[in-house]
């Protein structure tokens, strides 16, 4: 085979290079061929996923502590700038240490790196390789000063423990200067969570919400989340008379986990966290909202309770259909509306619109529907539940988040009241939720205290933006739905019962 056939074979895709070109150390000290986990195919293959579809990738990635992540994004980027012309690469560490660790990581690559694939370096410096015949560099940098990166012209860009960047604003008003938005440019930004409020936290919530940038634009940025469970290592030999408690039976239900993953699990939160649950969720979420939750034990509906509710499983749809519907705000927040029919949801909207353009697609949805209830909030304002009563549609409900609810000695108003039977919804088991990922973070988002009266008051959506959350608009939907008490107003088959009628009919024509 020709040394160009060689070339040619080796470099038809990441996931085929990276074990017969490139080496790392093992936790235990072995140094081994570079074989992909669950956790890097997963993150490799969205990094992919967006390439093909927008040509280029810019990826926020969320995940637990030791998953692999910074050896991919360190040998992808190696596997890249070392097999095309110009490609230079930046990477941005939270501290020396780190930087340190990743360029001995590139490294590595390069001196294991087979002959027929590892470019000459005319520059080789403890935080820089330059391949002269490419033209291409690679170069390490830690997060001090404020604008690091803004020198530098890339096309691949890994930032590393974004959440614990010092000046993280400067650094990523550089970064985008550095990195243009074109075909074949990358930036990722990866990082376990380090609470709320900063810039990895808000560049995640919109990722993952795919809501606007300040400015009205699309954020292009996508979300990964990797779960702790994914990594093989993390079991353990199960001790004998090893019994889960009621919290560890829940959360290993909810997860589908084993008793040797169980058993790791208490071994980390007793050993390495001073039985610090929340502590523990932070550097080896389950869930995102779980990530975010460390410090906090406030929120009305724990992470927990919604990852249980939208495990998927059957659940009867008898009881009424009511509608909620959570009508945008300002500019740049959007209308939310979710379906409950009984003891599930069965559908979630999240659309940016206008008061009467609501107002029609809402009238096509009544049509359709015909629901038993429609609950929407005119706390901002009475137009769009007007403009539905003036066109005879019926069975609407003017909720008001701030008046005074049912029973007044146990909430401040009328939203807490209906987050609170919402939440004892999702705990009496079974129910069926979507796993909508804006509805899952916004059920957990909203925290509650209470008054000198012992009422619960829920916070309000001024105070969670204060904090970097955004208004929970599906949650308010949702909540919405429990505005009212009102009994089905028709018979409504159960979809796996009208299925069954339909492949009667078609066995039948005269069958009912």
């Amino acid at each position: 085979m020709s040394t160009v056939e060689q070339l040619r074979t080796l470099r038809q895709s990441f996931e085929f290079y990276a074990p017969r070109c490139l080496k790392i150390v093992t936790k235990d000290g072995t140094v081994v061929p570079f074989r992909l986990n669950k956790a890097q195919q997963f993150i490799n293959s969205e990094i992919e996923d967006q390439i093909r579809r927008k040509g280029y990738a810019r990826k926020i990635l969320l995940k637990g502590r030791q998953q692999g992540a910074s050896t991919l994004i360190t040998g992808r980027y190696y596997y890249k700038s070392t097999g095309a012309f110009g490609t230079n690469v930046g990477i941005l560490t939270h501290e020396m240490a780190a930087t340190d660790n990743l360029f001995s990581m590139v490294r590595r690559y390069h001196e294991h790196c087979p002959r027929v694939v590892r470019p000459r370096t005319a520059a080789d410096s403890a935080k820089e390789l330059y391949f002269d015949k490419l033209d291409s560099r690679y170069r390490i940098a830690t997060a001090g000063s404020k604008g690091t990166g803004r020198s530098m012209m890339m096309r691949l860009f890994h930032g590393s423990e974004v959440a614990f960047w010092p000046n993280a604003l400067s650094h990523m008003a550089g970064i985008g200067q550095a990195v243009p938005l074109l075909p074949g440019t990358e930036i990722i930004l990866e990082s376990t969570a380090n609470g709320i409020g900063n810039l990895f936290h808000s560049k995640w919530l919109s990722a993952s919400r795919e809501d606007d940038d300040a400015d009205g634009m699309p954020d292009v940025y996508e979300p990964i989340f990797v779960p702790w469970f994914w990594q093989d290592e993390y079991r353990m030999e199960v001790p004998p008379g090893f019994v889960l408690d009621a919290e560890e039976a829940e959360y290993a239900d909810i997860f589908d986990l084993d008793m040797a993953q169980m058993a790791w699990r208490r071994m980390k939160i007793r050993g390495d966290f001073d039985d610090d649950v929340a502590l523990f969720n932070q550097e080896y979420p389950a869930t995102p909202e779980m990530a975010f939750m460390a410090g906090s034990s406030k929120s009305l509906i724990s992470p927990l309770v919604v990852a249980a509710a939208m495990k998927p499983r059957r659940v009867a749809t008898g009881g009424p259909l009511i509608v909620g519907v959570d009508p945008a705000e300002y500019g740049s927040d959007r209308t939310g509306v979710v379906v409950r029919h009984g003891r599930q949801v069965t559908e979630i909207h999240r659309e940016k619109m206008g008061p009467m353009e609501l107002v029609g697609w809402l009238g096509l949805m009544i049509d359709r529907l015909e629901p038993d209830a429609v609950c929407i909030d005119v706390g901002g304002s009475h137009g769009v539940a007007d403009r539905l009563i003036e066109l005879n549609y019926r069975n609407i409900y003017k909720i008001n988040f701030g008046s005074s609810p049912i029973q007044s000695d146990l909430y401040l108003n009328k939203r807490v009241e209906m987050w609170d039977t919402m939440a004892n919804w999702l705990k009496d088991m079974p129910v069926s939720v979507p796993a909508d990922k804006v509805l899952r973070s916004d059920l957990s988002a909203p925290e509650f205290t209470y008054d000198s009266s012992r009422r619960k008051v829920l916070e309000s959506k001024e105070k969670m933006k204060a904090r970097g959350i955004p208004s929970p608009d599906l949650g308010d939907a949702l909540a919405l739905t429990f505005a009212v008490q009102v009994r089905p107003k028709k018979q409504r088959d159960e979809p796996w019962r009208e299925a069954m009628r339909r492949k009667m009919r078609r066995r039948d024509p005269m069958a009912a």
